[in-house]
Order: structure tokens, then sequence, then C-alpha cells
């Protein structure tokens, strides 16, 4: 009797043996899968927090675009009257605008508003200007550059939201 259980017990180490070496390697690839799975679930919280970030820093650039645009009218009248009265003589009205006028300009560049470069005699680009017309150039040199300026264009920080509207030669 003993003879007979004792090689039914080396039978079942022999079985036990290779179900548990199937089972570690069932289990091994499973840790495997669940640590790929963290490693990438980790790396696309790392990649929402970069992108969230960026996205806050861009809002905080431009969240004041929308009323910096409907003022930059106003700026203009500003820039227009600043013109006008300095064709006529120094009055106590004259330096009251120019205050004014130079208070207002200080504001917006200090919200990130500048005067977008725009010269006489520099070469069109249209990424940069707006045409909104053509005339004969008065010499050979002139052709395909800013002959007038008719409105000054503006950028906030480094997007432009209003291009120069320019007279090129043609």
């Amino acid at each position: 009797m003993t003879k007979k259980t004792a090689p039914k017990k080396v039978t079942k180490k022999k079985d036990t043996k290779p179900k548990s070496d199937v089972k570690l390697k069932e289990l091994n690839l499973a840790v495997k899968e669940e640590k790929d799975k963290y490693l990438r679930l980790f790396a696309e919280f790392e990649n929402y927090k970069k992108r969230t970030s960026k996205e806050r820093i861009e809002l905080y650039k431009t969240a004041n675009q929308e009323v910096i645009t409907a003022l930059i009218p106003i700026l203009d009248d500003f820039n227009r009257a600043n013109q006008q009265m300095e064709k006529e003589s120094g009055s106590v009205d004259q330096e009251g605008i120019h205050l004014i006028y130079n208070k207002f300009h200080e504001i917006l560049k200090n919200n990130g508003l500048n005067i977008t470069e725009a010269k006489i005699g520099d070469e069109f680009d249209a990424e940069l200007h707006e045409a909104i017309t053509q005339i004969p150039a008065p010499s050979e040199d002139e052709k395909g550059k800013i002959i007038d300026i008719v409105e000054i264009g503006y950028q906030l920080g480094d997007r432009i939201i209003r291009y120069p509207k320019v007279v090129v030669g043609q």
C-alpha cells in the first residue's frame, strides 16, 4: 500500500509544478500589462497637465483681447485729435488731450498692445500688412513697397489683432 501512495504523490508534484509555472507566467504577463497601462495613463495625465497649463497661459495672455480690440477705435480717434491739435497753436485743450492720449496708450501698452511696425518705403508683406489699394509707383524702386499708411496696425502680445492698412506701389 505504501508503494501505491508514494507514486501518486510524485505524479501530483510533477503535475502541480507545470501548473504553477503556467500560473506564474500568466501572473507575470498580467503584471506587465497592468504596469504598461499604468505608465500609459501616467504619461497621458502628464500630457493633460502640460496642455491645460499652456491653455491657461494662452487664456491669460488673450483674456483682455476683446476689450482691447473694442478700445482700438477710441485710440485711433485720440490719435487723429492729437494730430489735428498739433497743427493748431498750443492750447490748454491740446495739452489735456495729449496727456489723456498718452495715459490711455500707456495703459493699453502695459496690457500687451503694441503698434505693428509699418513704414513708408518698406517692402509689402501680405502676412504683416493689409493692402487696401495699389497705385502706380512714382519710381521704379517703389514697386511692391508701401507708399502710404492709411491705418495703424496693432498686435496683442505676438498675435496681430489689426493689420496696418497700407497703399502699395504697383
